[in-house]
C-alpha cells in the first residue's frame, strides 16, 4: 500500500510539472497561426521604404541635385489587420508631387483578397547652403570671408537657399542677418556699381556700329539697372544701362 501511494504521487508530480507546457501549446499555435494570416506592420514599412528609396534617388538624379537624404516612416496603428496578400505589394506615391518632406504612400494588395493602406513617412534632404559666418548688418555687402558652406536639411528652409557663394559673394543685404542664418534669395539684392557722380564709359551701341564717349553718373546703380547720365560731350542726360563698374551701355 505504501509502494502505491508514492507511485501515485511520483505521477502526480510529473503530470502537475508538465501542466503549463501543456495549456501553453494551444496559445502558442493559434498565435503564430493568427500572425501569419496578416500582414505585419514590418511589411508595410518595408515596402514603403524600399519604395521611397527608389524614388528618391531617381528623382536627385534627374534633378542633378546633390545631397544626403533620410527615410523616415511613421508608426503605424498596432490595431491594423491586414490580410496576408499572396502577391508582392504595390508601392506608390499618394502626394506630394515630389517624394521629399512630409510624404503619403499607397501600400497596395492586388491579390484574392484584395486591401489598401496608406502610410506617412519624411523624407529629409540634407544639402551644403550659404550660412554667414558673422552678423552683418542691413546694406552689407557681402564677402568671401562672410561666407560658410554648411549642411542643413531643406525642407525646413521656407524662404528658400543657396548653394553656390559666386551667388552671394558681391550682393547687398536686404535686411540684419545673425551668425549661422541660411541666406535666402530675398535677403539679397545687387549691389551698386557705379555711384552718383562716377565718371564712366557710355558705350552706343548699333546694329553696325559702336561708339564710345565720357559720361557722369547721375544716380546710382547694379548690374542691369537703367540710370541717368549725363553725356560730357553733349551734355544731354540720357537712360543707360549699367553693365559693370564705370561701365553703362545704350542701344541706339
Amino acid at each position: 500500500m505504501k509502494q502505491t501511494t508514492s507511485s501515485f504521487r511520483q505521477l502526480l508530480a510529473k503530470c502537475l510539472t508538465l501542466l503549463p507546457v501543456v495549456l501553453a501549446l494551444p496559445i502558442l499555435g493559434y498565435s503564430a497561426t493568427a500572425a501569419a494570416s496578416f500582414t505585419s506592420a514590418e511589411q508595410l514599412i518595408g515596402a514603403t521604404e524600399t519604395f521611397l528609396e527608389e524614388a528618391v534617388t531617381n528623382y536627385l538624379q534627374r534633378s542633378e541635385i546633390h545631397g544626403r537624404h533620410e527615410i523616415r516612416v511613421n508608426r503605424l496603428d498596432p490595431r491594423l489587420r491586414l490580410a496576408l496578400c499572396d502577391v508582392p505589394l504595390t508601392t506608390t506615391l499618394e502626394s506630394p508631387a515630389q517624394p521629399l518632406g512630409r510624404v503619403t504612400t499607397r501600400v497596395r494588395c492586388d491579390g484574392s483578397a484584395p486591401w489598401t493602406v496608406f502610410v506617412p513617412a519624411e523624407v529629409r534632404l540634407y544639402r551644403h547652403v550659404a550660412v554667414l559666418t558673422r552678423p552683418l548688418k542691413r546694406l552689407s555687402i557681402v564677402k568671401a570671408s562672410d561666407l560658410s558652406m554648411a549642411e542643413r536639411d531643406i525642407g525646413q528652409l521656407s524662404q528658400g537657399y543657396l548653394t553656390d557663394p559666386a551667388q552671394v559673394v558681391g550682393k547687398k543685404l536686404t535686411r540684419q542677418l545673425n551668425a549661422n542664418q541660411v541666406i535666402a534669395p530675398s535677403h539679397l539684392e545687387a549691389a551698386e556699381v557705379i555711384r552718383r557722380g562716377d565718371q564712366v564709359v557710355i558705350n552706343a551701341v548699333g546694329a553696325n556700329f559702336s561708339v564710345r564717349m565720357p559720361g557722369e553718373a547721375l544716380t546710382d546703380g547694379a548690374p542691369g539697372e537703367q540710370i541717368n547720365i549725363r553725356n560730357l560731350r553733349s551734355q544731354r542726360v540720357i537712360r543707360a544701362r549699367v553693365v559693370g563698374p564705370g561701365q553703362v551701355e545704350v542701344a541706339m
